[in-house]
């Protein structure tokens, strides 16, 4: 099955993953057993919903199917299609009344994030959600490293800007150390991710009183 880009380039598409079944008792970690980053942020979402803790999906992307084939009358194949237009982030959602984007990356680095694991549209998007005062973030895994990580869309941003004028092509696992919050991997979820954003609402909460502070 083929799928396009806007521009017309190639998409080499990976088998869809479906959202796990959440399991509250099993006593199996799954980090680092074959499962993607993707998959484990799924299978924590779907936590997070039964819990009701949080409601957060992963974003589905437009797609416009130009050629099917049928080789049977009660079946439709997919043969080639294209992406509407350019995705933005992985997920989003609502949690204790803040609106969540974020994103998910994995790096086998050991001492910095590449940032050409990024995009432009997606940079401009965290740059609006900001704007609109979301909580907007990246979750980055280190593999080889086995160590998580959830750093807020700024640092990110400015990052990104500074490659732009000849500033480093990567965020330095030092960086990432100051700026962000390491997660640490449980039975259920693996990925608690909602625990950085428990510390990053602390931080934007502590700065909006600062502001408000009379001087």
């Amino acid at each position: 099955m083929a799928f396009h880009y806007p521009n017309g380039s190639s998409y080499a598409s990976a088998k869809q993953s479906s959202t796990p079944e959440v399991k509250p008792h099993s006593n199996t970690i799954y980090g680092g057993r074959g499962m993607t980053l993707e998959d484990e942020l799924n299978a924590a979402n779907a936590y997070y919903l039964q819990t009701g803790r949080a409601v957060v999906h992963k974003k589905p992307t437009p797609i416009q199917i130009v050629r099917v084939d049928y080789p049977a009358r009660s079946k439709a194949v997919i043969r080639e299609g294209y992406f509407k237009t350019p995705s933005t982030t992985d997920y989003n959602g609502v949690y204790r009344g803040w609106y969540l984007d974020f994103e998910a990356k994995e790096t086998k680095n050991k001492a910095s994030f590449p940032l050409k694991n990024f995009h432009q549209h997606q940079i401009d998007h965290m740059r609006a959600c900001l704007r609109q005062d979301g909580l907007c973030f990246v979750v980055i895994r280190f593999a080889t490293l086995h160590r998580l990580f959830l750093l807020p869309a700024t640092p990110v941003i400015m990052a990104w800007d500074a490659q732009i004028t000849g500033g480093r092509k990567s965020i330095t696992l030092d960086t990432i150390l100051a700026d962000g919050y390491e997660l640490t991997p449980q039975l259920v979820p693996t990925v608690p991710y909602l625990d950085g954003v428990d510390w990053l609402i602390k931080k934007k909460v502590g700065t909006l009183r600062g502001k408000n502070e009379p001087e």
